[in-house]
């Protein structure tokens, strides 16, 4: 725990190319920042507010806690799970009793899916170029 003006836990979530960095704070009301934003605003389908919320649910503690969280880099679904990702550690400096519900729901475990990187002589990853019949 840091000291700041309201004490809060840390923790950083990775997801394909997106990095959240996570403040939970204990004893709040429940709001979740993304970015300076709600989580409404920010994440438009209710999936990605689920995946979201998912370490909460796990851990009960929904409604208990605010969480500010900075993300940048990847698509929306890269950035929420890089979130979920945060909280999860957060979380768990926050109460180490979380981290059985937590591993057993697979939360705390580090996605390594990344894109695969384009090589030559190729127009992507594994798309080769049509070849014409002469």
């Amino acid at each position: 725990m840091y000291k700041s003006k309201k004490p809060y836990h840390y923790g950083t979530g990775r997801r394909k190319s997106s990095v959240a960095r996570v403040h939970l704070f204990p004893n709040g009301t429940g709001a979740i920042t993304i970015n300076g934003r709600d989580i409404e605003d920010y994440f438009g389908l209710e999936t990605l507010k689920l995946i979201v919320r998912q370490p909460l649910v796990t851990t009960s503690t929904i409604g208990k806690v605010d969480i500010e969280a900075t993300v940048s880099g990847g698509g929306v679904t890269g950035q929420a799970g890089a979130i979920r990702h945060g909280i999860a550690r957060a979380l768990l400096l926050m109460n180490e009793e979380f981290r059985p519900a937590l591993k057993a729901a697979g939360l705390l475990t580090r996605d390594p899916r990344m894109k695969e990187r384009k090589k030559y002589g190729l127009h992507a990853a594994r798309r080769a170029p049509q070849f014409s019949k002469r």
